[in-house]
Parts: structure tokens; C-alpha cells; sequence
């Protein structure tokens, strides 16, 4: 390709929306062009990009057995309806209706679609196991897109879904994709970490994330280095302090004026955090929820959720605290009948709390569970943070940052019940097939390949996934002597199947060297009338410091060979 032919420019300056460094500089290569909030369109560059990753992800999938399908972005939303999931996806669900009225909704995921599009060809367990996978625009209506295509309202995904007749079928897919996965990421650069996840509104009992360890990332993962246990946020669980356990001691009232924080009651009492009861209250399911957990950690909302089997959760109002009978800052469990007490296992450990008297200004003393109150379910629901141990080997937990590049979920039987899915297995028995899904997203996965290489200079590509492998820069090109041999070299490249671009833009040198430092090709040619007089090129891999004069007649095969040591296998 020629670059003076190819559209899209380059910017000078980084632009003043860009928040990380793939958005900015997918930005200044002209690779991306936002359209709207999390709505992008793609150059000729960006998307060559693009079809390589795609290609990467079904290559990687068919060799585990993958058959690509396709599937309709438009559905009723009566089909989203009667799996439940308009709830749990909520306002990220894109609604519309079509000419005659009938709801319909823009797909999130297929889970729904591909149920039923396999229903009537699973009629035996000779017609399984499945996996299927499409590759697919998705639409989200995410209530705050950001930092480029990490978090966008329309995008592409592979999203891919095993049928099997039992659980070790479903578990013999789950690591097939895993594998494939583990692949798919090394190929694209990208030394991810498998995590365990929340299923959220996906569903399913068990999931795991692959996330790339990066300081822009949304999510937060708890790593072990003692025993290799790593988990979401969302989905830690660590060991907590235990508490000595004292004789247990009369509840006694205490005047606290104006003390409505675990903060002050800590200073107005002289007693750690751990040693306090805090109430927080919500609303979920139609009604209000008294959570206790100790004053040291925090309520983990995704595992409440979990607890009490709701897709939406939210913190109730003061107001509502009132109306319930309840004294905000001054709650308390003891006397809370009719409310669904929730409790952290916390309470547990240790004795002799302070916790609220439900009276302003006064709590008690030596409150302790279940002699003072009782609990409608005790459960881990709080958020596990780095310095706590870890349950499975007592290290030290510690956290990162990081990017979720693919999610790995085990669905069971869930969609499959839903829609009346089911097979007659080899003992005459009808069952539903237990389902799998898996989703890589596919710009996210050109965004953080450009996290994960990059330098001040711009994008350093994987070989897999840069739109060209070599950026050949023709330096005195008005020398018909340069130009005729930039040319023939030009050719040479092509006729041999190497990805080339020649820079032959009437621009200054400096404008096309900073230009291949920023669109990032893994490899570099220069050829000008200094390198002519020596009948040579000047070769440079991005990443390296160095450059290397290499004769023409020579430059085939050693471009041919630094191409292959660059190559992932």
C-alpha cells in the first residue's frame, strides 16, 4: 500500500480527549474517529487490524473443534423477557420498536438467540457436543464509555456457545476454549491472567475472566504469589483478621451525640474498627435490606447480590431508613424483626460489639451474635482488599489493575430449561443440554495490545496484529535513482508476500521517521541517497535501539528472517 494513497492522516499533537495511551494513539494515527459517545469508526489501517485479530480468534477457535455461525443483532425483546434477563441488563439493553409497534431490542449477547436457533437440531445425544461461535457487532448502551475502544456502546465480539449432554462434556469445552483462548492473547501480546469472575447478568454458576495486568484497567485483581490464587474483586475471598473472643458481657446503652460514622465512634470510644457493627442499609427485591458487617471491611454489592438472588441493587435512602422504623447512624440489629437481616461471617469472629441502639445519639456496648439478634442468612459479602491473607495458603494478598480482554462462563442448564431445550440421552431420558459461553471483544483486544506495546514514540505492534509489517521510508524520493530502487525494492516485497507500506509522500524525513515510530510497524526500512551510494538500506526493528545497514540484494532475506523470529507461535 502506499501511504499516499491511503486514507486517514497522522496528528502532531496528542488530542485533548484522549484518557489512555491506545486512545490517544489510535486517535493520532487516525486508526479511530468517534462518531458519538463509545461509537467509533475505523480507517483502512485500524481495520486491517481488526481482520487479523478476527482471524487469529477463528483459527484459534475452529482448532478446538469451533463452527462459526451467525446470528441476528435485531431480536424480539419478548425473547429477552422470558428469560428474565431485560431486568438484569437493564438500561444497558438498547430498546426500540419496529414499525408496527413490537418491541425489539439491539443484542448485548446471544445466549437467548443461539438457544433457540439450536433448538431443533438437538434432538439426540448423537447431535452433541456443540460449539459455536459468531463474530458479531454487539450493542450496549454503557452509561459512561471511556478511554477508547476499552469501553464502547457498539462493538464487535466473538461470542461462542457449547452444547453438551453433561457436565464433564461442558467442563472438556470450557478448557478447550481456555486453551484456545491462551493462544488467541499470546498471539495478539498480551500476558493475560486467568481470574476467577462474577457471572453477573451473563449468568451461570461459574466464570472466569483473562485479564492483562495494566495500570488503565477497570477492573481490580486480588493475586496470590503463594499459592497462585487469583480472582475479580467482584469474586475474592480472603481470610479475615480473627478476632479473640472475650466472656460475653451485658448490653449496656452509651450516649453518643452526633457520632454516626465508624470514623467518629472509633476517636469518641477509643476502640478499633473491628470492633464496631455497621449498618448499611438496601433496597432490593421490593424491600429493605439490614446488612451488618464488621466496621473494618466493606459490603462486596456484587456478592449481596449473589446472597439474596437479585440482578439489581441499590443503597436505600435515609428516607426509606425512616419510614422503616430505623434510625440512620444510630441502627441497629438488636429489635430488627421484620427485616431481612444480612450478615457478614465477620460477626462471627470476636465479641462484644458496638453496634447502634436505634436512638439518635446512643449505641450499645457488647453486642454479639446470635445471643442479641439473629440473621436471615450469614455469608461472606464483603470486599477483599490487598494485606488480607489468603484462604487457601495464608500469604498476603496483593492487587493490581488490569484489563478484562475475555470472560469464560459455565451456564448450565439455565437457557436451555428457559426454552424448552432438550435432548433424548443414551438411556432414553429427556434432559437439556448444559450450556458454555465465551467472549473475547474484539477492538478491546486492538486497545490493549496498544496498552500493552507502546513507548512515547507511539504504538510498538505485535507482528500478528499490526496492520503492516513493514513501514519502508523513501528519503530523497525527487532522486529518480532513489525512487526507481525504493521501488523495484517496493515490489520485491509485495511479490513475496510481505506486508508492505511505502512512505512516498512529499514530506520532510523527520515527518516520516516520527510517522513510523508512531504507527508502529514491527519493522522499519529506510532507503535514501545516503544509503544508495552504498547500495544498502537502512534496517530498524521497532523495538530496538539499533539500526543495521543491509545490502539490497540481501534485504529479502533478512527482512524474511527478522520477520519470523518476531513471529508468536
Amino acid at each position: 500500500m502506499r501511504l499516499s494513497q491511503m486514507l486517514g492522516k497522522t496528528l502532531r499533537d496528542d488530542p485533548s480527549e484522549a484518557e489512555t495511551p491506545s486512545h490517544r494513539l489510535l486517535l493520532r494515527s487516525g486508526m479511530i474517529q468517534q462518531i458519538a459517545a463509545g461509537i467509533y469508526a475505523y480507517s483502512p489501517l485500524a481495520q486491517r487490524s481488526l481482520n487479523k485479530i478476527r482471524n487469529i480468534i477463528r483459527e484459534e477457535m475452529d482448532s478446538v473443534g469451533g463452527q462459526e455461525i451467525g446470528l441476528p443483532a435485531l431480536q424480539p425483546l419478548e425473547t429477552w423477557r422470558h428469560s428474565g434477563r431485560d431486568e438484569s441488563f437493564g438500561s444497558d439493553l438498547l430498546r426500540l420498536e419496529d414499525r408496527r409497534g413490537r418491541p425489539m431490542v439491539l443484542a448485548p449477547t446471544h445466549e437467548e438467540t443461539v438457544t433457540l436457533f439450536v433448538k431443533p437440531f438437538v434432538q439426540s445425544y448423537r447431535d452433541l457436543p456443540l460449539l459455536l461461535y459468531q463474530i458479531q457487532t454487539k450493542f450496549r448502551d454503557e452509561p459512561r464509555p471511556r478511554a477508547g475502544l476499552i469501553r464502547v456502546r457498539e462493538f464487535d465480539m466473538k461470542d461462542a456457545y457449547s452444547f453438551d449432554t453433561d457436565v464433564q462434556g461442558l467442563e472438556n469445552n470450557y478448557q478447550a476454549v481456555i486453551s484456545a483462548y491462551k493462544k488467541i492473547f499470546s498471539r495478539c501480546g498480551l500476558p493475560v491472567v486467568l481470574v476467577e469472575a462474577d457471572s453477573g447478568a451473563i449468568g451461570g454458576k461459574d466464570s472466569q475472566e483473562f485479564i492483562l495486568p495494566n495500570i488503565v484497567g477497570e477492573d481490580t485483581i486480588i493475586q496470590c504469589s503463594g499459592c497462585g490464587y487469583a480472582a475479580n474483586m467482584e469474586q475474592a475471598v480472603s481470610t479475615k483478621e480473627l478476632l479473640i473472643a472475650r466472656e460475653e458481657e451485658p448490653v449496656s446503652e452509651i450516649h453518643t451525640p452526633e457520632v454516626t460514622t465508624i470514623e467518629a465512634l472509633t476517636r469518641f470510644l477509643s476502640v478499633p474498627k473491628s470492633r464496631i457493627l455497621k449498618s448499611v442499609f438496601y433496597w432490593a427485591n421490593g424491600e429493605l435490606l439490614f446488612v451488618v458487617i464488621r466496621g473494618d471491611l466493606a459490603v462486596n454489592e456484587t456478592k449481596l447480590k449473589r446472597v439474596v438472588g437479585s440482578p439489581s441493587l441499590r443503597l436505600a435512602t435515609d428516607k426509606e431508613v425512616v419510614d422503616s422504623g430505623l434510625v440512620p447512624g444510630f441502627a441497629s440489629p438488636i429489635g430488627s424483626h421484620g427485616f431481612k437481616v444480612i450478615a457478614d461471617d465477620s460477626v462471627e469472629s470476636g465479641s462484644n460489639f458496638i453496634a447502634g441502639a436505634n436512638k439518635k445519639d446512643f449505641h450499645f456496648r457488647n453486642v454479639n451474635f446470635p445471643r442479641d439478634y439473629s440473621a436471615y442468612v450469614i455469608r461472606d459479602i464483603s470486599i477483599t482488599e490487598e494485606g488480607q491473607k489468603c484462604r487457601f495458603c495464608d500469604n498476603t494478598l496483593s492487587s493490581t489493575r488490569g484489563i478484562e480482554v475475555g470472560h469464560v462462563f459455565k451456564l448450565g442448564t439455565w437457557f436451555t430449561e428457559a426454552f424448552q431445550v432438550n435432548f433424548v440421552s443414551k438411556d432414553g431420558e429427556r434432559k437439556p443440554p448444559v450450556m458454555g459461553c465465551y467472549g473475547i471483544g474484539v477492538g478491546r483486544l486492538l486497545a490493549a495490545a496498544i496498552e500493552q506495546n507502546h513507548d512515547d514514540k507511539g504504538m510498538c505492534f505485535p507482528l500478528e496484529v499490526a496492520p503492516f509489517h513493514i513501514y519502508l521510508a523513501v528519503l530523497n524520493q525527487e532522486d529518480p535513482a532513489v525512487d526507481d530502487a525504493a521501488q523495484n525494492l517496493y515490489e520485491e516485497l509485495l511479490k513475496n508476500g510481505i506486508e508492505t507500506v511505502l512512505d512516498d509522500r512529499e514530506e520532510s524525513p523527520g515527518v516520516k521517521l516520527n510517522d513510523a515510530d508512531l504507527l508502529g510497524f514491527p519493522l522499519r526500512i529506510i532507503l535514501s541517497r545516503r544509503t544508495l551510494k552504498e547500495n544498502s538500506v537502512e534496517i530498524k526493528m521497532r523495538t530496538s535501539q539499533s539500526n543495521d545497514l543491509v545490502s539490497l540484494e540481501e534485504t529479502l532475506s533478512v527482512v524474511t528472517n527478522l520477520l519470523y523470529r518476531s513471529r508468536k507461535f
